[in-house]
């Protein structure tokens, strides 16, 4: 059964954390070159990827003591607060432009450049967390999934628009208060 309070949590972290990130700019830049959907079909399937080995992984930390489990999430949510708010700026990398506009092409390369930034990146590490906190695989998964799709989509559609009204640094303090948040928690849980 999945747990709606689980999914919209793992959404809501997972979402605010990837806003910054590299991968959305990715998007950005790759639809504003080519053809949205097919840009969107090869970046959801990597990021489908992506969470189903952090789910996966974070399956296995359930396997420990619970109060390991909490500590360890406590210090890996911390960590990841740390890094969201020590990261310098994003800039739009420059994306190798396919040879045609054809579907197999422009998603290919979504996938592949989806595939290699986000491996072991903050959400990954973050939504393997999650599912060893929760203890709920599926719920995780769906909410991590649909949050990394939702940025692709922010970022391959209106990406520009929402950087120009709201501020990066703003998004990034955000997802560091968010994740310390749960740091805290989750090291206060394995104390108690």
């Amino acid at each position: 059964m999945i747990s709606l309070t689980v999914t919209a949590v793992v959404f809501g972290v997972v979402f605010l954390a990837e806003l910054p990130d590299k991968t959305a700019l990715a998007g950005l830049v790759l639809g504003t070159r080519y053809r949205a959907s097919y840009v969107f079909a090869g970046v959801a399937a990597a990021f489908t990827v992506h969470v189903v080995l952090a789910v996966a992984a974070g399956s296995v930390l359930t396997l420990l003591p619970q109060q390991i489990v909490h500590a360890l999430t406590g210090v890996l949510f911390l960590g990841g607060a740390a890094v969201l708010l020590l990261k310098k700026d994003e800039r739009e990398e420059d994306v190798r432009k396919p040879e045609d506009q054809s579907f197999w092409k422009v998603s290919g390369a979504g996938f592949m450049l989806i595939l290699v930034a986000e491996f072991g990146d903050l959400t990954q590490i973050m939504t393997a967390n999650l599912a060893a906190r929760y203890d709920d695989p599926l719920s995780v998964g769906i909410g991590a999934v649909l949050a990394l799709w939702s940025v692709a989509a922010i970022g391959i559609v209106g990406g520009k628009a929402l950087m120009r009204r709201v501020p990066l640094a703003l998004i990034t303090k955000i997802a560091a208060l968010v994740m310390l948040a749960l740091g805290v928690w989750s090291l206060y849980e394995a104390i108690a």
